[in-house]
This record gives structure tokens, sequence and C-alpha cells, in this order.
């Protein structure tokens, strides 16, 4: 949508400093539309490398693992809340056991999906990254 400026001469029915502010809005418009245009080029010649299979892959597995510590430290927090019963006991082997089973738990319930935490984490750092690549592309 082009404006057309506004000429020196004053608008029928409008004081001096309507005019005046038209004639900023009519600029500011022009100088908006000049950067969109700038800002499409420029998008339109930077090129943006895609992260390799080997780097995508790494990020997932990063990702998928911060969700197994969450939920590992989730579920042992839930656990606390439990009170202990003295049916069965509580030795020192049995808490070392329920740790270790706690963290394959995790680990497999991260690597099948988990909660959605590592998609999560992975969109993130994936808008990070084409954002750095995007700022860093040669100009």
């Amino acid at each position: 949508m082009a404006i057309s400026p506004l000429s020196g001469s004053s608008l029928p029915g409008l004081t001096g400093n309507d005019a005046a502010t038209i004639r900023q809005n009519v600029d500011f418009a022009s100088r908006m539309e000049q950067a969109v245009a700038k800002a499409k080029a420029a998008e339109s010649q930077t090129a943006i490398k895609p992260l390799s299979a080997e780097e995508d892959k790494k990020m997932r597995e990063a990702c998928q693992g911060m969700e197994a510590i969450f939920l590992n430290l989730m579920l042992s927090r839930m656990r606390d809340t439990v009170p202990k019963s003295g049916l069965t006991g509580s030795s020192s082997q049995e808490s070392i056991m329920r740790s270790m089973l706690d963290t394959e738990m995790t680990k497999n319930l991260a690597q099948s999906g988990g909660i959605g935490l590592a998609d999560m984490i992975y969109r993130q750092l994936r808008q990070e990254k084409d954002a750095v690549k995007t700022s860093q592309a040669p100009k």
C-alpha cells in the first residue's frame, strides 16, 4: 500500500499540528515499507544450512537425557512423599535398587516419547540455533 506524500500546503479543515502529524505518519509508513522490503531481500539471500543428521541426533539425545533427568527427579520426589511402611522393611540395598530402577524406567520413558518435554526443549534449541545462524549470515 503506497501512501502519497503530502505537499507543503495545508489541508482544508486541519490545523498546522494535524498536518505535521499526518506528514510524520506518512514518512514513518514509507520508512517501514522500505525496512520490510530490505528484510525480505536479506531473508531471501541468506541460506541457512540445516543441521547435519549427526548433529540433529545428538541434539535429540541430549533433549531426551534432560527429560529423563527431570522425570527421575520428579519420581524420586514423589516417592519421598509416600510414608514408609514397616511391613516390607526398607534397607539401603532396597533404596539403591529402587533408585536404579527409577533411573532406567525414566530413561525408557523419555526415549518412548515421555511427557513431551524433550520435544519442547528440542524445538526451542532449534529456534535458537536457526536464529544464531541467521544473525551470523554474511551480509
